[in-house]
């Protein structure tokens, strides 16, 4: 039995302008040129990799924070030739994490959370410092060793990824981000099967509002029913079937306290949404 192929035209100058256009104009900066001065700089946490960080339009600042987990993954890569010291350096980074399990568990404000931090992970870090310089100051460690190499990964870009200790504001990590970008890392193969850039754009909605979803602890595949049940009080009333907020709309009576618009701040309560709990004591384990 013969496989039937469907034929795909694909217009090619279009297509050449999008990819253009991303490239020539990067989103970010786009929208750091539309940021009000009255407002506190925005942060970007990111990996160390130099072309994370935009090209700055002039008069925009940004406050540069840098991933603590790329960091401490350094160290779990090299963990089975270098245990001992491996261990050390995840034990001090799974206290780190465990205060920031704390804030978010006591709900605390983006000050108390920085307070928090000062006073109990800033020891922690000073000393995991002072022990960082000393293996490499005292030839305790091969600097191109895969240990030296985590060691000097952690000194070289030491004041982004203790942004968390001077700015309330900043988390520890950007694992929120990281497992968004692997939702639509997902939504990129099956892109393939899209027959135009239409299509493309309709997925993308789809991808957003399901990941939303997933942020609100809302049932997706229900949100998009009850969104096509209720089309015309959708259309009229946007802003009242929101992923968060449609069930209020729906039920009026019956409001779920527990269930309100995704906070992508650290100090979020869902621990689900935040970065994971390090300090647990499997935590440490290699």
């Amino acid at each position: 039995m013969k496989s039937r192929r469907r034929r795909i035209d694909v217009n090619l100058e279009e297509l050449d302008r999008v990819l253009d256009g991303a490239r020539e104009a990067p989103l970010s900066e786009e929208v750091l040129k539309k940021h009000r001065a009255e407002l506190p700089s925005p942060i970007q946490i990111c990996d160390a990799l130099s072309r994370n960080v935009p090209k700055l339009p002039e008069g925009v600042e940004i406050l540069l924070a840098n991933c603590l987990a790329h960091g401490r993954r350094q160290f779990v890569d090299v963990a089975e030739n270098f245990p001992n010291e491996c261990r050390y350096v995840l034990e001090m980074l799974g206290q780190v994490y465990g205060h920031d399990a704390e804030a978010r568990e006591r709900g605390l404000t983006p000050d108390e959370r920085l307070r928090l931090h000062q006073e109990r992970s800033k020891p922690v870090m000073d000393q995991l410092h002072v022990w960082l310089k000393a293996q490499l100051d005292e030839r305790k460690t091969e600097p191109n060793s895969g240990l030296g190499q985590a060691i000097s990964y952690l000194l070289r870009h030491w004041q982004p990824l203790t942004l968390f200790l001077r700015e309330a504001r900043a988390p520890l990590d950007n694992n929120i981000a990281e497992r968004a970008l692997k939702r639509a890392v997902l939504h990129r193969k099956n892109a393939l099967f899209y027959r135009t850039l239409h299509g493309a754009q309709v997925g993308d909605l789809f991808m957003s509002l399901i990941h939303t979803c997933q942020l609100c602890g809302a049932n997706s595949f229900d949100y998009l029913v009850e969104l096509q049940r209720h089309a015309r009080e959708l259309a009229a009333r946007p802003a009242e079937w929101m992923p968060w907020n449609y069930r209020e709309t729906l039920h009026p009576t019956d409001k779920d306290p527990s269930v309100g618009a995704p906070d992508l701040h650290p100090t979020d309560k869902n621990p689900s949404v935040g970065a994971p709990d390090l300090a647990r004591p499997d935590a440490a384990e290699l």
